[in-house]
């Protein structure tokens, strides 16, 4: 829990309360459920890991429940993070129309977020011993950057920088605006004073060596093939970091970390948040004699 604390705090708990009432609103108003419960009827459900996955996500089941009803109790029977063998996870206790409203959010959240990190637990395993560092990307769902960052962390990844202003990038259309990437970079140490940490986007080897000459904080070696890779690794000097990008798989992952004749600080995997498959999670009445998952 810790994690969670630090991470969502500030305009990081600002963005997830939003997002969480954007969440909400989308489903308008439990119609079904309005006209199947009073207002006084109560409910307890669980919630049930139905395959081998980290669990993630947890906060948010009282964060959504808090904003439907003051009325709901919830406790939890795995630590956040944990990884876990098919059992229930979770229980709540709460109005039966808010519970039944909250239900489907509660699970989209863990299911993406559980699945998020056991895909990052997966390319950190496939690093192991390498001493390269899992980057994910801005890559993200838009709206969910935050969770998505956060559940890399949970899966044992690293967090690329968060938005636009937390680290200075110069991509292919910047470079090309600015008519190359020594006049990017001077222009740049001349808007700011001091100037953050500036990290270059690499497509050729000139590329490279016109980024070392400019003393780039971080070089980004971006869809190279193994022979390139080799060759602008030899060119970069330790002081200046270095970070693949493009073309990253879990079959390849490995193979990249350890082409040399220096080794990558960095591999980012754009995968981790675009393209994890959801961890299955099921919501269960625990008081209904039929047992009937919700859906």
């Amino acid at each position: 829990m810790q994690t969670w604390v630090s991470f969502f705090s500030g305009k990081g708990l600002q963005y997830l309360e939003q997002n969480i009432a954007l969440a909400l609103a989308e489903d308008d108003r439990e119609l079904t459920a309005e006209g199947l419960f009073a207002p006084s009827d109560t409910l307890k459900a669980t919630i049930r890991a139905k395959e081998t996955t980290p669990v993630v996500g947890l906060p948010l089941i009282g964060l959504v429940l808090k904003q439907l009803t003051r009325q709901f109790r919830w406790r939890s029977f795995v630590r956040e993070g944990a990884f876990v063998s098919p059992m229930t996870i979770a229980e709540i206790t709460a109005p039966a129309v808010p519970l039944l409203k909250a239900e489907r959010v509660i699970l989209n959240y863990i299911c993406h977020l559980s699945g998020i990190a056991k895909l990052t637990a997966n390319y950190v395993q496939a690093l192991k011993g390498t001493g390269v560092r899992l980057l994910d990307t801005r890559k993200t769902t838009p709206g969910l950057r935050w969770l998505e960052k956060y559940a890399v962390l949970m899966g044992g990844g690293c967090n690329h920088r968060m938005d636009l202003a937390q680290m200075l990038m110069l991509k292919d259309n910047h470079i090309d605006a600015a008519g190359s990437i020594s006049q990017a970079l001077a222009s740049l140490r001349q808007a700011y004073k001091p100037c953050p940490p500036i990290e270059v986007e690499c497509r050729t080897l000139a590329h490279v060596r016109e980024a070392v000459a400019g003393h780039a904080n971080r070089i980004m070696l971006d869809n190279m093939n193994r022979e390139q890779l080799a060759q602008a690794l030899a060119l970069i000097p330790k002081e200046q970091e270095v970070e693949i990008s493009g073309g990253v798989r879990l079959d390849n992952l490995r193979e990249l970390a350890e082409i040399g004749p220096r080794h990558a600080d960095f591999i980012s995997v754009g995968r981790l948040t675009h393209s994890a498959a959801a961890s299955d999670f099921s919501m269960t009445l625990a008081n209904n004699d039929k047992g009937k998952a919700m859906a």
